[in-house]
């Protein structure tokens, strides 16, 4: 049975161990250029894959991106949906959780004992369990908290005491927010809604599926996405994540000319080790193979120890672009390492010039 052990294996490797600590210092920039590459690459790609999640979260705390509304009808000026809807709203998205929130608008006189008169004010029934009352409402109405407010429709009442004073920047300002049972009480309207505000985590894609789910479930009503959150989301994501690889693509192409540059200088002073692995029968296929053997165990120390700084580095930077320490990706890692070996491999071009050496033109001193 023949031995499917190849002797010249261990001299091989032998060899390229010898290669690596022959001149060290031109090795160690080689290795020096490749792991800053890694670092760089790592770092970036760690953050373009952690922004989509970032994206994400800070947009879902921008309010709802999915509405659930009633048809448009032509009879009502206040058309409301079956409150029951709420119960049949998919509480996951792809194994993420959604939050769905019902609402019931009306308008009321607002009045009290911080003034004579009463001003009409919009009223938002919600799953809140105390009262709260926007900015600008409170200063036009010159509430303070923990002041006991009357409101009426028609021959209606309910009151509640201000538990909060918000301020969003949005039209949340101009309204009050009571618990949803006395809102519903307050509009003569049980079991009634105006709409529910969904907050879907997740891609532009994902949200879409989502929609056309609840579409489904939920034929009567009117399921739509709020489009700028979705399309900015999108924008953003693509614009940072576009700049990110084109960086990532200059810092591999600097790092191959810097490692081509250095592999130049090598080849030039490898012309007589090649000259004489030639002369003693070596054929120029597994010359070649030792060089670039050499090139690949410089890649991959460079992209192992350049790749772990990139993640750590990541977390830094994405603190500083997003607020928040980027997460470290493992997938990254590994892409990181492969790619500091294609770039070894490539700046390791220059070496294929030892192929076309003559030994004995070597022995000349030529």
């Amino acid at each position: 049975m023949p031995n499917s052990h190849d002797p010249g294996r261990p001299m091989f490797w032998r060899i390229v161990r010898g290669l690596l600590v022959a001149n060290r210092g031109r090795l160690f920039v080689i290795l020096l250029a490749l792991g800053a590459g890694a670092a760089v690459t790592a770092a970036l790609l760690n953050v373009q894959v952690d922004a989509k999640r970032r994206l994400t979260t800070e947009f879902r705390s921008l309010g709802a991106n999915v509405i659930v509304a009633p048809r448009a009808t032509s009879g009502s000026l206040n058309p409301t949906i079956d409150q029951a809807l709420l119960g049949q709203v998919p509480p996951d998205s792809e194994g993420q959780h959604v939050s769905a929130v019902a609402f019931l608008y009306l308008i009321a006189e607002v009045s009290g004992p911080f003034s004579k008169d009463s001003t009409r004010l919009v009223v938002a029934g919600t799953s809140a369990t105390t009262c709260s009352v926007g900015a600008r409402s409170a200063a036009q109405t010159q509430l303070q908290v923990n002041q006991e407010i009357w409101l009426r429709v028609e021959d209606r009442k309910e009151t509640c005491r201000v538990d909060t004073i918000p301020t969003t920047g949005g039209p949340e300002d101009d309204q009050i927010a009571i618990p949803l049972e006395a809102a519903q009480r307050l509009a003569a309207l049980p079991g009634r809604i105006s709409l529910i505000q969904i907050s879907v985590p997740g891609t532009p894609r994902a949200i879409n599926r989502y929609i056309s789910e609840l579409q489904t479930r939920l034929p009567e009503a009117d399921v739509h996405g709020v489009g700028q959150f979705t399309e900015a989301e999108g924008k953003i994501y693509n614009r940072i994540s576009g700049l990110l690889t084109a960086t990532v693509a200059v810092v591999l192409i600097l790092t191959t000319l810097c490692v081509m540059a250095a592999m130049t200088n090598v080849a030039m002073e490898r012309k007589n080790d090649v000259g004489l692995m030639k002369a003693i029968g070596g054929a120029t296929r597994r010359v070649l193979r030792l060089f670039l053997a050499e090139a690949a165990v410089l890649g991959l120390v460079g992209g192992i120890l350049g790749g772990a700084a990139g993640i750590l580095i990541s977390i830094g930077l994405g603190k500083a672009v997003f607020g928040v320490a980027a997460q470290p990706r493992l997938i990254v890692y590994p892409v990181a390492v492969a790619l500091t070996i294609v770039v070894a491999l490539a700046g390791a071009y220059p070496l294929r010039r030892l192929a076309g050496i003559r030994p004995a033109s070597v022995f000349r001193g030529e």
